[in-house]
């Protein structure tokens, strides 16, 4: 029996990292948003490893608190580990990583959203979506709850006909042991969407007091931790060390034996899983040459004793599970306190969606996370809050937020999904972006700060600050090109460093360009008459150092916008168009790019096939502007 339980301006289905960003974003940005969930409890849950960050995904989560998001916030009150990796390398790959507290973290975030006082948080498993005319109206929960909406966000991660699997045993399952979302899937294909079958997998957990540590290598985190949000101060005391120990030959005989009885090789397992994140029994097969393969042994949280057992994903019978866990050095007498799994469930093809993450078939369906094949919290997060912004600006009548790959890794995640389509979980890499040296970490705020500001999510007073910070930093950038020192005074530092005498005055700015120079020492021999902070001090080194690579980039950038510029209308009929291939004219009709530059970007399409749309168009707007006179 139906009845009618409330009307919303946004309904988001789902509490994983994708769905807090968007009903965060949408309640923020004013509107009065209802969050569904299967379980109050698992609001946040990370129930893969209990970390935030790494190349590429933590550029994401900066790039969420540089928008206004909560990720990074979040990680920053409840991280008992944080790293800075790649230092050895230049800063476009510089990456943040951070062990999570997991249960805090979930804690925090819960307690957040409880406090975001547009936003209302419900119990209820989402059975069916209410839609008429080609437009979202709202949905439908098991219990016959009709909710209506203006904007509907669909963020089921991996619950969608959720299925575990573990050597021989198969259930229907979300993660975790959680109920699953079944009826959804179906409703989804009612209304005219495509779905594919994926499948991720999580690695066993361990008791912390059955570990031998002393046969392993401790890897603590950074002295001084830097932090995910602009806004973190206070750093956590206390961090607590993961630990390092490797594979055996005994480990890969164990798994050799037994491949007989691993759903991924007996044909068990329909889906396609993670290339970049493969299982252990996946990994010793593809890499047989290698002897052995690294496992990190991370703490779930400071009350308890559960590791995580990074490397060691498997969808292995439980017993098999055991013997692999104990032919590694360090866990020979070790007790298994959960199974690993792989979990296969049910994903929406993203190349039928829009750049705003706006469903093609549905008006007001927004889709975000994994649902939408990609792998990861965080780059569920960076979907999430795009969805939650474009669903808020859907209902307030304007016209929606679409990052650019020039402007974010968020930008290059979802124009590669919607472009591209993906027939395996996708995983952010730094190599998918070809701007990474303008995306880095340390200037996340520059690029989309005022993009947050503009929409509502950045407040004035933050602002405020990020816009000093850079008038400082421009301010500091001019003293260096119109300060001079004298031989005198930087002979002694640059002999010091072993770096080339000079034997004439030279400005500030030429000094700092040479490889072995930092901020720190032009600072000493020629301070700054204002207070800098360490990330400002960052953004000079890095803007002096890399001016020329950057200024290649931004001239790239430039020709890449006037191809976005070109927009494509939606009326097009790409099988008219003579001279195109006929495999460009079926990725055009399927995909309708908005623009020339995403055309471009279409597998598929070559420059000869963008050549003629574009004399195409030209003709088009000719004809239209002819009409109109």
């Amino acid at each position: 029996m139906s009845y009618m339980a409330g009307h919303y301006d946004v309904i988001v289905v789902g509490a994983g990292h994708a769905g807090c960003e968007s009903a965060l974003a949408a309640a923020r940005m004013g509107c009065e948003t209802l969050m569904i969930t299967i379980n109050l409890d698992m609001v946040a849950f990370m129930p893969c490893n209990p970390s935030i960050g790494g190349p590429a995904k933590g550029h994401v989560v900066r790039e969420i608190d540089a928008l206004g998001g909560e990720m990074g916030k979040n990680i920053d009150k409840t991280y008992i580990q944080m790293r800075m990796l790649n230092t050895g390398k230049g800063p476009a790959v510089h990456a943040l990583r951070a062990q999570a507290d997991k249960f805090l973290y979930q804690h925090m975030m819960k307690q957040t959203m409880e406090k975001e006082p547009k936003l209302t948080l419900r119990q209820g498993l989402v059975e069916e979506l209410i839609v008429e005319d080609g437009t979202i109206k709202g949905v439908i929960t098991k219990t016959g709850a009709q909710y209506f909406a203006k904007a509907v966000v669909v963020t089921t991660g991996t619950y969608l006909r959720g299925k575990i699997i573990m050597g021989e045993l198969m259930y229907e399952s979300g993660p975790n042991n959680q109920q699953p979302a079944v009826k959804l899937s179906q409703s989804l294909r009612d209304v005219g969407l495509e779905l594919v079958r994926f499948k991720t997998g999580t690695p066993p957990r361990v008791h912390k007091d059955t570990i031998d540590f002393s046969k392993t290598v401790i890897q603590p985190g950074d002295e001084k931790p830097k932090f995910f949000s602009y806004e973190t101060t206070e750093e956590v005391p206390d961090q607590l060390p993961c630990w390092l120990t490797y594979t055996s030959e005994q480990t890969h005989q164990i798994i050799n034996d037994n491949l007989h009885r691993a759903p991924m090789f007996s044909g068990a397992i329909e889906g396609t899983g993670p290339r970049y994140c493969p299982s252990i029994e996946d990994k010793i097969v593809r890499f047989s040459d290698k002897p052995k393969h690294q496992i990190f042994l991370e703490p779930e949280g400071r009350h308890t004793s559960e590791y995580y057992v990074q490397g060691l994903s498997t969808s292995m019978p439980e017993d098999v599970q055991l013997s692999i866990l104990r032919s590694v050095p360090g866990l020979e007498n070790v007790e298994m306190m959960r199974t690993g799994y792989a979990i296969e469930y049910d994903a929406v093809v993203p190349t039928q969606l829009k750049p705003s993450l706006e469903t093609k078939v549905v008006d007001g369906l927004f889709t975000a996370g994994q649902i939408n094949g990609t792998s990861g919290y965080e780059e569920a997060a960076g979907q999430g809050i795009m969805a939650g912004i474009n669903a808020a600006r859907k209902v307030l009548g304007k016209e929606p937020v679409v990052l650019d790959r020039s402007e974010g890794y968020i930008g290059v995640l979802i124009d590669d999904l919607v472009t591209k389509g993906t027939n395996e979980p996708y995983r952010l890499l730094t190599s998918r972006a070809e701007y990474r040296l303008l995306l880095r970490h340390d200037n996340a705020d520059l690029r989309l700060t005022p993009i947050g500001y503009e929409i509502g999510l950045i407040k004035e007073e933050r602002f405020q600050r990020f816009t000093e910070k850079y008038r400082l930093v421009d301010e500091e950038i001019e003293r260096l090109k119109t300060t001079k020192v004298k031989p005198t005074d930087a002979q002694e530092m640059l002999a010091s460093l072993g770096s080339a005498e000079i034997s004439n005055s030279v400005d500030l700015l030429s000094l700092l360009r040479r490889p072995e120079v930092t901020y720190e020492h032009i600072y000493a021999i020629s301070p700054a008459p204002y207070e800098l902070s360490e990330e400002m001090k960052e953004q000079i080194e890095i803007q002096v150092k890399y001016s020329g690579y950057i200024e290649k980039q931004l001239a790239q950038v430039e020709r890449l916008r006037k191809m976005e510029k070109k927009k494509i209308p939606d009326d097009i009929i790409y099988e008219h168009i003579h001279g195109i291939a006929m495999e460009a004219k079926q990725k055009l009709a399927k995909i309708r790019p908005i623009s020339i530059g995403q055309a471009s970007r279409i597998s598929g399409v070559t420059p000869a096939d963008i050549s003629i749309l574009l004399v195409h168009l030209e003709h088009y707007n000719k004809v239209l502007a002819a009409r109109g006179s």
